[in-house]
């Protein structure tokens, strides 16, 4: 029989943050559950993420391979891409298509946590672009970063 994912306060992946300095501080406190790893799926990744207030999801990136899809369940999220700034409250979503060079990233600007969910491929040889801190990340094997290509 299969259980239901495990989103216990105790179960959340907090490791350290992967961005090399000086990019990670508006990333701290982020709370990560990998609820696909948790049926050892391969095909999609579904996480579910807290956003204390005042912190990012990520630096600004896009995918070469993986698409990936936002669902707020609550608080309110601001997202920004190349194309401006869109606030999203629970029940909204937004979705990225893979290898359109848009850059994007949420942030918590409320009093409150944001949680929502972060759908998307998981194609190990997908490349996630940070243009604004001009870096590249490949994902097959760990994350490494490494200078963007142009």
């Amino acid at each position: 029989m299969t259980k239901k994912a495990d989103i216990s306060p105790q179960s959340a992946y907090t490791a350290p943050i992967s961005y090399p300095e000086p990019h990670k501080e508006k990333h701290a406190g982020r709370k990560t559950w990998q609820i696909t790893r948790q049926y050892r799926l391969k095909q999609v990744g579904v996480n579910r993420v807290e956003l204390p207030p005042g912190t990012w999801s990520t630096q600004r990136h896009w995918h070469t391979i993986n698409d990936e899809v936002v669902i707020v369940i609550s608080g309110e999220l601001v997202v920004v891409t190349d194309d401006g700034e869109e606030t999203l409250g629970p029940g909204d979503c937004i979705a990225f298509k893979a290898g359109v060079p848009n850059a994007h990233h949420m942030q918590n600007r409320g009093e409150v946590p944001v949680i929502y969910y972060d759908i998307g491929g998981r194609d190990a040889w997908d490349l996630s672009n940070f243009p604004d801190i001009g870096l590249q990340a490949h994902m097959a094997m760990k994350l490494e970063f490494r200078p963007l290509r142009k």
